[in-house]
């Protein structure tokens, strides 16, 4: 083989060999172009008092995130459309029918707002009376925001049952508080695979 020729090759292996050693300082690597985290999907579960409904369906579907190692990827509330009960603690015999499931209900009552609009992605209610409720706080900024295309009926994420509303039991009996807990572990699965698909 020609000497040029194998004068040339080395020439090219010492300059292969420097680019490689440039790319692995430090200071080129930190110029190195970064992916974009992916922002949490924000989730915001509403009902009348923020006490029974609502705070069922945050920490139902924080369980469930929880078991699906989601937390990174989604992040939950929940609020009241009324000032009833604003600053309490989950009603009592709701957070009896969640214990039987396993599930601890944490939080404190607080009243939705138009600014939930620009801090939510999704809203969900739990009746067409709250879907009502919620719509009437929206005005001009609320709506440039897509307020009417982030409300839904949480029912409407259900699998298994075929109710159209989330019921309220307050003033119902031990039955009712257990069968909301059954409905709305029903709607947050189908709610969660919603947003693993990117359907919302």
């Amino acid at each position: 083989m020609p000497q040029t020729s194998i004068l040339k090759t080395d020439t090219q292996r010492a300059k292969f060999t420097s680019s490689r050693k440039h790319l692995n300082r430090p200071s080129a690597l930190k110029h190195q172009p970064q992916m974009p985290s992916r922002l949490p999907t924000r989730l915001l579960f509403v009902c009348l008092g923020n006490i029974c409904r609502s705070p069922s369906a945050e920490n139902i579907m924080n369980h469930l995130i929880k078991q699906q190692q989601l937390t990174d990827r989604i992040v939950c509330d929940s609020a009241g459309t009324s000032s009833y009960h604003i600053g309490s603690e989950p009603n009592p015999r709701m957070a009896a029918a969640a214990q039987k499931k396993g599930i601890t209900l944490e939080g404190s009552a607080r009243q939705f707002t138009k600014a939930d609009f620009q801090n939510f992605d999704v809203i969900l209610a739990m009746d067409r009376s709250n879907y009502q409720d919620i719509l009437s706080v929206a005005d001009a900024d609320s709506e440039a925001l897509g307020a009417q295309q982030k409300v839904k009926l949480m029912c409407d994420f259900c699998r298994n049952h075929d109710d159209r509303e989330v019921p309220d039991p307050y003033y119902g009996g031990e039955a009712g508080f257990d069968y909301v807990i059954e409905l709305l572990t029903d709607a947050c699965g189908g709610l969660l695979e919603a947003v693993e698909a990117d359907l919302i």
